[in-house]
């Protein structure tokens, strides 16, 4: 069954399991409109590991499927995708589930698939107009590190609605971009988004990154002048910024003792589930098999490498004021950074506002909201020093 439809989105961040990483993951399908909150409570209650999940999830979305309910079976699938170890043998073959069933459930909503070509390969990509007669500007958005870009069209749907075309893609390492066409990751983000810019033949558009996309989608933006508006959704700034500058220097100094690094890593990975996961997600990204490169890859995304005084367009920072995987200081970094912008406005979002979590999962309709009415906005006046503010709810 189709659903051209904006379904409306839950507000309120949940806790559906005991595990912080399980049940964020849990909160993610939820708060972008693919699961139903009491079948994930039911669901939680078996899970006990991270494996359960696969197993758990996995019936859950046949027997959604068979309900038709495709936006279910959808998130479910997208659930037991993502816990299943990406190199292993069943890993393509839930993948391609997932897309059979985002693409039954937005069905006749307007959404066009494309392929990009990028470095003999492929991009994928999904094209979706404005609403009404004309578009205001191009909005291409993107996600972070462990993504599907697919999860992200009840955003581009309420992007869209708001009178701009949108167009989501998946970059080299990400979904599709990796699973289908094996393109490993590379930190130097205006290559894809040129790539894009150049298939969709545009010379002016605004850009959203999502997660850890909004170091990228900075990245970008200060290399590629067709950009004219950027989203950080939330920033990273710089990894190392989270811990105590004492620690810095010796923190970079550490990642060049491969053979330590590596014992370093694969000993806390063994020690912690969350950690081997997202080890095992950059080594795949990348194609490596040597724990090191987990390390070296984090590090990559620093303020060097981004260098923030290249990024003169307009700038919306947002960010969750509990946000555990990417926390306020890296927005407020940023934000100071961001020298040579034409403007920057910040948004904390709030628990008053149950939006206060990681990409705001939990009130992604106020989040929208926020992004669709800055990415209205008049633009800042040809140069004009920085603006930083943070808007009102």
């Amino acid at each position: 069954m189709g659903d051209p439809e904006l379904v409306p989105l839950p507000v309120g961040f949940q806790r559906f399991h005991r595990r912080d990483f399980i049940n964020y993951q849990l909160n993610r399908a939820h708060a972008l409109g693919f699961a139903d909150r009491l079948e994930l409570v039911e669901a939680a209650a078996h899970v006990r590991s991270m494996d359960d999940c696969v197993g758990v999830f996995e019936a859950l979305s046949s027997r959604a499927a068979t309900e038709d309910r495709s936006r279910y079976a959808a998130g479910y699938a997208r659930i037991a995708e993502f816990f299943t170890p990406p190199r292993s043998a069943e890993k393509w073959d839930r993948y391609r589930r997932c897309l059979e069933l985002f693409d039954a459930t937005f069905a006749g909503a307007g959404v066009v698939r494309h392929e990009i070509p990028y470095a003999g390969a492929g991009l994928p990509a999904y094209s979706l107009p404005a609403a009404g007669t004309a578009a205001v500007d191009t909005v291409l958005l993107h996600g972070g590190f462990d993504s599907l870009i697919e999860e992200f069209l009840p955003l581009c749907q309420r992007v869209a609605a708001a009178g701009f075309d949108v167009i989501a893609f998946e970059g080299p390492g990400q979904g599709g971009a990796r699973t289908l066409h094996g393109l490993t990751f590379d930190h130097d983000w205006e290559k894809p988004v040129g790539a894009v810019l150049d298939h969709f033949r545009l010379d002016r558009a605004a850009l959203v990154g999502i997660s850890m996309g909004g170091y990228w989608a900075l990245r970008a933006a200060g290399r590629e002048p067709r950009i004219h508006r950027v989203v950080a959704w939330p920033p990273v700034y710089d990894w190392l910024h989270r811990v105590p500058p004492v620690l810095r220097g010796p923190a970079r100094t550490m990642v060049q003792h491969r053979r330590f690094m590596r014992w370093s890593v694969r000993t806390r990975a063994r020690l912690s589930p969350t950690l081997r996961t997202v080890v095992e997600q950059v080594l795949y990204m990348l194609d490596s098999d040597d724990p090191a490169d987990a390390a070296e890859w984090f590090l990559g995304m620093n303020a060097e490498h981004l260098d923030s005084g290249r990024v003169h367009q307009e700038v919306l920072l947002m960010c969750g004021e509990h946000d555990a995987f990417q926390p306020p200081a890296l927005t407020q970094a940023q934000a100071r950074a961001l020298t040579a912008a034409r403007s920057v406005t910040t948004r904390m979002f709030t628990r008053a506002e149950q939006a206060d979590q990681h990409c705001q999962m939990g009130n992604l309709e106020l989040a929208c909201q926020v992004l669709t009415t800055w990415l209205q906005a008049p633009g800042a006046n040809t140069g004009a020093s920085p603006q930083h503010c943070d808007p009102t709810p």
